[in-house]
């Protein structure tokens, strides 16, 4: 296989882009694809593929190029030449090869040691490690191993427009296969990795693309229609759509966020889907939240998070994610489940719930505000782990207010 200098000039700034800012690898390749329209299938693959498994392989070809592990995070140490010998070395252990045109003193470059520590091999912070080895002792290996696996794609079947059936049979004429998934009767996986943005069934708005583990989510707050439900913390919405369609589009939703552009993309979404019963509002003071307190009959409570349960989808916040991040989103959860939980009527049902798997973040979250909140009762939790099961990382409880 002949690789081009150009194209591998091209990943080497895009990762550097990624090493040293806030931009994430999905929006990256984007926007490098979208500045190189005339690029072929075979150039786009290998420069995505090469961006994501560098980004997520980040630490261990670090160090098998023969950097100094304490500084792979360190700006200073980061620029065109070392996250050059970054990318040859992922390429060697992936090819066993170099290419031509690359000097033979940067290849000799390369590190030969053949064993790393576990958290260099599996290519992790020290610190996420070391947590995941406090909460789970005798699985945590096998868990961080599994969330650097390929995530597979799940579909969201829109029950306002369509039907499993008919959605597997207009994907079958388009050549993309997909199969039901266990337990979870609105998702379908696809048999084989390909693009259904493109498709016709996603345009006329058969589906969403969302994992079966977040499905499940919304399943756990049993809304139905003609209820009033709320998504406390919308994002894109794709909770709040699957919502609607759960719903038979029948009764209202009120989706908040604290970012307008994101309630922005879901009302193209919505659109799309065929939805008319949300309404967007943009959380700009506590005033929107006493306006609503003891309104709804279901409240959805997707709070912000580590997202260490979908590194799989993106595996940049292994290394932008801090310790102190994670303290203040601990402080965040509890605010938002003491604030958010006046919007929902007695009797009602909330859903608490995160990407995450550290017990920080869920069941000890929940306990917390059930030893202060004495009229609220735990109905029913569970964890989803992506080595378990095929799915990302989650946690969700669902709460009743007596």
């Amino acid at each position: 296989m002949k690789i081009h200098k150009l194209l591998v000039d091209k990943t080497v700034s895009t990762l550097v882009s990624i090493f040293t800012s806030t931009i994430y690898a999905d929006k990256a390749i984007e926007k490098v694809f979208k500045e190189n329209r005339k690029w072929g299938s075979r150039d786009r693959r290998f420069f995505a593929e090469a961006v994501f498994d560098c980004v997520r392989f980040r630490r261990r070809y670090w160090s098998m190029a023969g950097l100094d592990d304490e500084k792979y995070l360190a700006l200073d140490a980061i620029n065109e030449s070392s996250v050059f010998r970054l990318w040859l070395a992922y390429f060697k252990d992936k090819t066993g090869a170099v290419p031509e045109w690359v000097s033979p003193g940067v290849v000799s470059s390369l590190s030969s040691q053949k064993t790393f520590t576990f958290a260099i091999q599996q290519s992790y912070p020290d610190w996420i490690v070391s947590l995941f080895k406090e909460s789970y002792p005798s699985d945590y290996e096998s868990i961080l191993k599994s969330m650097n696996e390929v995530a597979p794609v799940f579909i969201r079947v829109n029950e306002i427009k369509s039907n499993a059936d008919q959605v597997r049979d207009e994907l079958l004429k388009e050549g993309i296969a997909v199969e039901a998934v266990k337990h979870v009767p609105s998702a379908l996986k696809l048999v084989e990795k390909k693009n259904v943005f493109s498709t016709q069934a996603f345009h006329k708005g058969y589906f969403e693309v969302q994992d079966a583990g977040s499905q499940m989510i919304s399943m756990l707050l049993d809304a139905r229609p003609g209820m009033r439900v709320v998504d406390a913390c919308a994002g894109a919405g794709g909770k709040s759509l699957h919502l609607a369609s759960m719903m038979k589009n029948k009764g209202k939703i009120i989706s908040l966020d604290i970012h307008e552009r994101r309630l922005k993309d879901l009302r193209t979404r919505a659109t799309r889907n065929g939805v008319d019963i949300i309404e967007q509002k943009v959380i700009d003071s506590q005033k929107v939240i006493k306006r609503f307190e003891n309104s709804f009959d279901r409240v959805l409570l997707d709070v912000p998070c580590t997202g260490l349960g979908v590194i799989r989808r993106n595996p940049d916040s292994k290394w932008k994610l801090t310790k102190d991040d994670l303290e203040n989103l601990l402080i965040t959860q509890q605010e938002i489940l003491d604030n958010y939980s006046r919007m929902m009527k007695k009797d009602g049902k909330l859903v608490y719930a995160t990407c995450s798997l550290f017990p920080k973040e869920n069941e000890l979250q929940v306990q917390q505000f059930l030893r202060t909140h004495p009229e609220w009762k735990l109905e029913n939790e569970f964890h989803i782990r992506p080595d378990k099961t095929a799915f990302d990382g989650f946690y969700a409880a669902c709460l009743v207010r007596q």
